[in-house]
Order: C-alpha cells, then structure tokens, then sequence
C-alpha cells in the first residue's frame, strides 16, 4: 500500500517493477529504447536531405547584413520596410556592418519613426488613433494605479515621474505644430 508512515520493507526489483508498471526501466536497456536509431553517431550523415536548402522567393529586396555574402534561405516578410523608416533601414544595413553601434542606433531610430509615420497615417483612416484610451491613462484612475505604487518599492516608480512626458510629449508636439501651421495657412489666407 502506497502513503504509510512505515518504511517499505525492500526495494523492488527491475524486474518486479518492469511486471507491474508497464513501460518501466524503458531506458535501460538501449535496445528497448523507440529513439536509440535517432541517437546512433554517424559524423558523415547530418540528417539533411539537401546539399543547400531552397531558397525563399525575394519579392521585394530585402535587407542584409553587409558581412553576408546573401540572405538566409528563409527570412521574415510580415513588416516590409517603408516610407523614411524603411530608408533609414536600408541605410542602416547596407552602409554599417552589425558589429557597430551606428547600425543599432539607426534601426532603434526608426522603429521610433515607423511609429510616427504609423499615428499619422492613421489620422487618414476612419479610425484614428487616440492616445486618451489606448495609452492606458483611464486605468491609473479605474485600476488602483495610484495605490499600486505608493509604499510597494517596486523598481519602475523611480521613472515614473518621466512618464508623462515620453507618452504625451509628442502628443502635445503634433498638436502645437497642426496648431501652427494651421495659423500659418489662415493668416496667409487673410493677406
């Protein structure tokens, strides 16, 4: 019976155990093993079934690394680079090798510029971006943000104060700058 407080009397032996639970000591024997053709070593094999894989159809050109003599076989195509990010990421690739800090910073800037180009396309859609809901803000007052922080020592607090301003900031930058040129077009119009 399993779950006493006595000690077992004897351990059993493989073979009383290999009798009552099927499938046990399945790995001690290396001829009973379903995997053991799979792990046999034969250094001229490699388990490939091809000299060079197909290679994946360009559809467009993509970026490579200039320390690569051609693109992997296979490579993503889900954000093809457009508009001034995708020219920054060209740039980026084709001018500075990936060891260098300058390719990191140029990818890191547009990833940044892809995401304007992105509020300001959506201006054009029928739906467009609003930063009130979508950045959270409502929930600092409906989920506890206030409590969640004060007296917890939890890491993030220390750049709070900083916050605001990386959200709203550019907010705030786009609207004094619609704001400006709109006043720039209406006094133009006045003359």
């Amino acid at each position: 019976m399993a779950y006493t407080p006595q000690k077992p009397s004897r351990t059993p032996t493989s073979e009383e155990l290999r009798a009552r639970i099927p499938g046990w000591g399945a790995d001690l024997d290396p001829r009973d093993r379903p995997a053991v053709p799979k792990l046999q070593f034969d250094p001229t094999r490699s388990g490939a079934h091809w000299e060079f894989p197909e290679r994946q159809e360009e559809k467009y050109p993509r970026e490579r690394s200039i320390e690569h003599k051609f693109l992997t076989p296979v490579f993503g195509t889900a954000c093809p680079p457009k508009g001034l990010s995708g020219v920054m990421r060209r740039y980026a690739y084709r001018r500075f090798s990936e060891a260098r800090t300058a390719h990191w910073l140029i990818l890191l800037a547009a990833d940044r510029v892809d995401a304007a180009e992105s509020h300001l396309v959506s201006f054009a859609t029928l739906h467009p971006d609003n930063p009130i809901t979508e950045t959270g803000v409502l929930s600092e007052f409906s989920r506890h943000g206030y409590s969640s922080r004060v007296g917890r020592k939890r890491a993030d607090v220390n750049h709070q104060w900083i916050d605001p301003i990386i959200v709203g900031g550019p907010w705030l930058l786009a609207g004094a700058g619609a704001a400006t040129a709109v006043g720039a077009v209406v006094r133009r119009l006045r003359k």
